[in-house]
């Protein structure tokens, strides 16, 4: 359900997730963590909806926690699940990141949290936490040394500093990097991509790469075979051999 600080968009099984406070930059309030959160439960309990979208309204990502909110005592997160309700507990299903303009604090780490990352090429990213007496602990100090070179997050997480997009891109933050004005159109593109797939593989797929990194490697094929086994056995892997043989769509039941 949208609020005025978070627009929700269903749009034929994908979930378009809009920060929407651009008279301040898209920080982040309370409402906003929890908008989010709310937006981002639905898609993971709705099986209609197969992927999303998280941006920002009036150019720009998120700048981050709001810290007149914080000055005033605002809790900008959700209880037990961090900011934006996915710093803690990320989705199920895919989720994109269509960036525009400044992505920085913990704008910059929901952006981590994503599955998928499109990007203005005139965007801006940062941590910048330390220049305020602050940490990145909303995840950036952990999930970035994971996705960059780790001498390259250290530096970001030192000096909080700004980057741009080419800056960074080099480094694979990046699915794709696009004109200023068009990360939402081509986020939209690679979801349609992403939800033309068997949603029980699409959905085991993702938690096998999210949950590997900390696999033993002589246990990795033990670990990923209860994950990977009932899309093997599902309804939806006959349909698509048979979709394949018979050179037709496959149409998709998710069982």
């Amino acid at each position: 359900m949208s609020t005025p600080e978070v627009l929700v968009e269903h749009d034929d099984g994908l979930v378009i997730i809009t920060i929407n406070r651009t008279d301040q930059k898209n920080a982040v309030n309370r409402a906003v963590s929890y908008g989010v959160c709310e937006a981002i439960d639905e898609m993971d309990r709705n099986p209609a909806l197969r992927a999303g979208i998280l941006t920002g309204a009036g150019g720009t990502f998120c700048s981050g926690m709001d810290l007149k909110a914080f000055l005033r005592g605002e809790v900008t997160r959700v209880e037990g699940r961090g900011i934006l309700g996915i710093a803690r507990t990320p989705p199920k299903k895919p989720l994109i990141a269509a960036v525009e303009g400044w992505c920085l604090a913990g704008g910059f780490e929901s952006m981590l949290v994503c599955d998928l990352v499109v990007t203005a090429r005139n965007a801006m990213f940062g941590i910048p936490e330390v220049k305020r007496g602050l940490a990145a602990a909303a995840g950036g100090l952990m999930r970035l040394p994971r996705l960059i070179p780790q001498r390259i997050a250290m530096e970001m997480a030192l000096t909080g500093d700004l980057y741009p997009a080419d800056k960074l891109a080099p480094y694979g933050l990046f699915n794709a990097v696009v004109d200023p004005g068009e990360a939402l159109a081509e986020a939209i593109k690679l979801a349609r991509r992403v939800i033309a797939n068997a949603p029980l593989s699409v959905a085991a797929s993702k938690r096998v790469i999210v949950e590997q990194r900390d696999w033993p490697l002589d246990r990795m094929f033990e670990l990923q075979e209860p994950i990977t086994a009932p899309v093997l056995a599902s309804k939806d892997a006959r349909e698509g051999a048979a979709a394949f043989a018979e050179r037709r769509p496959a149409a998709w039941r998710g069982e």
